[in-house]
């Protein structure tokens, strides 16, 4: 209980830091969010089991500082591509209860600990699919999320083929994105003219866990 009460404690402050809105409810459901991943991390690999910072930071709140650049809408329609366990669609999902998230991934365990942890849970706005991004048939979005460790190119073509116009891809990085960058901006006519220009916004004054990190924007 100590280490429950601790983790919504230093998440509250956070958020509040970063002037991102969470109420009490909020906070235990992302607290409990945390909770589930550690446990099923113990049975499939989802996340680093030699972490160098606690879970509802380096996973949870480093998720939450998307909605720093982004406004999720009522009805929005988000893709979190190559979602692992849940990161970062799970944590949104509940920040936004009124936008739409559909979390794939082409690890079949992965996805079925996903579906457990949702419903668990009791989160109405997002849903787990195993299949690869290839076949997403159909289907487009308005905003497409990644926190998977893929060049940027390759994300953005991905992206180009499911963002409704005017779409965006968030990405969550690290390192020196220059080369990745200027390969994206410059093969973006291989994949429907998608980004037309690509934001950098650096969160390592946020906290030292994440030194060199990065939310990368891509816009059509």
């Amino acid at each position: 209980m100590k280490r429950q009460n601790d983790d919504l404690s230093t998440l509250q402050m956070l958020c509040a830091e970063q002037a991102i809105e969470v109420d009490l409810l909020k906070l235990q459901q992302l607290v409990r969010y945390g909770d589930c991943l550690e446990q099923w991390n113990c049975k499939i690999n989802l996340i680093s089991r030699k972490e160098d910072a606690p879970v509802i930071i380096k996973h949870i709140f480093h998720s939450l500082l998307i909605s720093r650049y982004h406004s999720f809408l009522e009805g929005e329609h988000i893709l979190d591509l190559g979602t692992g366990g849940g990161l970062p669609g799970i944590p949104l999902s509940i920040l936004f209860p009124g936008t739409r998230f559909l979390l794939v991934d082409a690890t079949g365990k992965k996805i079925t600990a996903c579906q457990a942890m949702i419903e668990e849970l009791g989160i109405h706005n997002a849903v787990a699919m195993h299949t690869r991004v290839e076949e997403l048939k159909g289907v487009v979005f308005d905003t497409v999320l990644s926190r998977q460790v893929a060049p940027l190119d390759k994300l953005c073509g991905y992206a180009g083929r499911l963002l409704k116009p005017g779409g965006t891809l968030i990405c969550l990085k690290g390192g020196n994105l220059d080369n990745e960058i200027a390969k994206a901006l410059d093969s973006s006519k291989d994949h429907c003219g998608f980004p037309a220009r690509i934001e950098q916004h650096p969160i390592n004054s946020v906290s030292p866990f994440f030194s060199e990190k990065q939310i990368v924007i891509a816009c059509g």
